[in-house]
């Protein structure tokens, strides 16, 4: 588990360099009190691991520009890739227009996962009005374009992200979609329509995440209930870290037949597997028993499929080394 003493830590995203795992992570001081406070002061964080269970914190990667800027607010979520011997680091930028967020997607780059540099001062992908909702199209509190997940495209076409949108049609709080883009080169990307649809029951559709689990591919995405559609409320459902599986890396997805991995006590779930090969969960701790805001890393979970339904199953993973 990794608990900053002065900062809250939330949705996060690693790297394996073969050697060490690297966890980047959003935070925000404690001092802020209200933790709703937090998305307005996220600076993107830099910890290491060996085993998945010790994290230590090695420093900032990228935080807010100078203004006028698309990230001059904070930058939030996003995920790294190798491309050659260059690292990749795709983020959220965020800035505020009549006092809403508006969220676009930048890049930084790094040869070692240390230092990095931010890629040109426009973002790199904006939504796109022919499918997703801008900032004014309807009655969300923000234009939602934000946690990029790069992938490879697994037959070697380039690359894909996977990105927290709204369609630009259907019930206010039945928009959310898993927008989607492609490149060539990681540097010009194509906007395209989502790979899900509206009416899936879920106002945002956060942190997606596209995993291997025993060979199977399996979307995972975060929503909380207030979030969710009043039809979805209405079925009893909770939210928490959700999945689907999927025989497709870039869908069609069916989201409204997601089921639930975690409970609202975590967030932001992310697999990867540990160095024996087991696949593990991590993800933030959300609420505690008080239904209290926690901001903290936790320890790896193993996953595993029963009964065709991909499940978090008793016990640590692996143990500690």
């Amino acid at each position: 588990m990794l608990r900053l003493t002065d900062s809250w830590l939330w949705d996060f995203w690693l790297a394996d360099d073969g050697q060490r795992y690297h966890l980047f992570f959003l935070f925000a001081s404690r001092a802020l009190e209200d933790e709703h406070r937090r998305h307005g002061q996220a600076a993107i964080g830099h910890a290491v691991s060996d085993d998945l269970w010790s994290w230590v914190q090695v420093g900032d990667v990228v935080a807010a520009s100078p203004a006028p800027a698309f990230d001059d607010v904070a930058t939030w979520t996003g995920s790294v890739v190798r491309d050659g011997d260059r690292w990749w680091l795709f983020y959220t930028g965020v800035t505020r227009v009549d006092g809403r967020f508006l969220q676009t997607i930048g890049a930084a780059t790094s040869g070692d996962l240390a230092e990095w540099e931010k890629q040109p001062a426009s973002p790199l992908v904006t939504a796109d009005p022919r499918w997703y909702e801008r900032l004014g199209g309807g009655r969300w509190h923000e234009e939602a374009w934000r946690d990029p997940w790069v992938f490879a495209d697994p037959e070697g076409d380039g690359w894909h992200m996977l990105i927290t949108a709204r369609a630009n049609h259907g019930p206010h709080d039945d928009r959310g979609v898993i927008g989607h883009a492609r490149s060539r080169d990681l540097r010009r990307w194509e906007v395209g329509p989502p790979l899900s649809r509206p009416g899936s029951g879920f106002g945002h559709i956060e942190c997606p995440q596209l995993a291997s689990v025993d060979g199977r591919l399996v979307l995972l995405f975060s929503c909380l209930d207030p979030q969710f559609s009043a039809a979805r409320r209405a079925t009893g459902a909770t939210g928490g870290i959700l999945c689907v599986p999927t025989d497709s890396p870039a869908g069609p997805f069916d989201i409204a037949a997601a089921r639930p991995l975690t409970s609202d006590a975590f967030y932001c779930g992310r697999i990867v597997n540990d160095r024996s090969g087991q696949p593990v969960l991590l993800a933030f701790h959300y609420f505690d028993q008080r239904r209290q805001f926690r901001g903290e890393l936790s320890d790896p979970m193993p996953v595993r499929w029963e009964n065709g339904e991909l499940r978090v199953t008793d016990g640590p993973a692996g143990g500690r080394n």
